[in-house]
């Protein structure tokens, strides 16, 4: 079992490439069906979360690799933040 704020120390890399997408900001939950949809990663340029843009990604739970103790691997395939 894990904490969000322990998720959140940890680094997200893509398998796919290599990059380095950011960390961790949040959970999306299913409530209805008792279950985590996804990680959200907050977008870039943000400072204290409060200043910059508020853009922001969905890494589906399905394609989380590997949560080790340092890095989040994921398999994901979708756009990325700029």
């Amino acid at each position: 079992m894990f904490k969000l704020s322990e998720i959140r120390e940890k680094e997200i890399i893509n398998i796919n490439n290599g990059e380095r997408i950011g960390y961790a900001d949040d959970f999306e939950l299913n409530l209805e069906e008792g279950y985590i949809d996804g990680i959200v990663v907050g977008g870039m340029g943000k400072m204290l979360g409060l200043f910059g843009k508020n853009t922001e990604m969905i890494i589906p739970w399905n394609d989380i690799v590997r949560i080790g103790t340092d890095i989040i691997l994921v398999d994901y395939k979708g756009e990325l933040l700029e």
